[in-house]
């Protein structure tokens, strides 16, 4: 009986503490300031977790077919690049504000189609990830999936190739929203960013 009233106590001094913890606003929610360190553990496992689970069961198509990865080429660049960047592209000023900082598609990683097919669908809380499927079918995800698996070994030049080869920004409704984009010119003029000048002097690539 004692051991359940010390485990009480206990839950309730933590549920106490919590709660002043949260209201006293002690912790900072600024994109500038990292997150603590076991803070970011926890999260970074909670999410690696749960799209594992929810990955497991996805069926991945043939990835191999070009006008696949062609189709995920227009689409990435429009989409994609201003967070995740592209080959000859090191940081926008959107990558470079976001935390977590999103990860570099075009550097040396291994994408894993089903997890990065369940995250480009649903999105990922907390990140600035968006759910595509929300606006994109399955098989225009599939297309920027299959795109992403040859991304990392992948030249500048050969990245333009695809872009110009594509359809632009061309992709069906998803199961939730209708699609709102239309399909845009596939010619590739380098239009993705733009340089500006600040009141610093600093110059600055935007992504249009």
């Amino acid at each position: 009986m004692k051991t359940i009233i010390w485990l009480l106590s206990l839950l309730v001094l933590v549920a106490a503490g919590t709660t002043a913890f949260i209201g006293s606003g002690a912790y900072n929610v600024a994109a500038d300031e990292p997150h603590w360190p076991f803070t970011e553990y926890a999260m970074e496992m909670v999410r690696e977790r749960s799209i594992a689970t929810r990955a497991s069961g996805i069926a991945v198509p043939d990835l191999e077919d070009e006008a696949t990865v062609r189709s995920g080429a227009g689409n990435y660049d429009a989409m994609c690049v201003g967070c995740h960047l592209r080959p000859g592209l090191e940081r926008t000023e959107l990558s470079n504000g976001l935390l977590p900082s999103p990860p570099n598609l075009s550097g040396d990683r291994t994408v894993e189609p089903a997890a990065t097919f369940w995250a480009i669908k649903h999105g990922i809380k907390m990140t600035g990830m968006p759910a595509w499927g929300k606006s994109m079918d399955d098989g225009s995800i599939w297309g920027m999936v299959a795109f992403l698996q040859r991304l990392p070994d992948m030249s500048e030049v050969r990245y333009r190739e695809l872009v110009e080869s594509s359809e632009g920004h061309a992709h069906g409704s998803g199961d939730e929203a209708p699609d709102d984009h239309d399909a845009e010119p596939a010619a590739f003029e380098d239009k993705s960013t733009t340089t500006h000048v600040h009141d610093d002097g600093s110059q600055h690539e935007h992504q249009n």
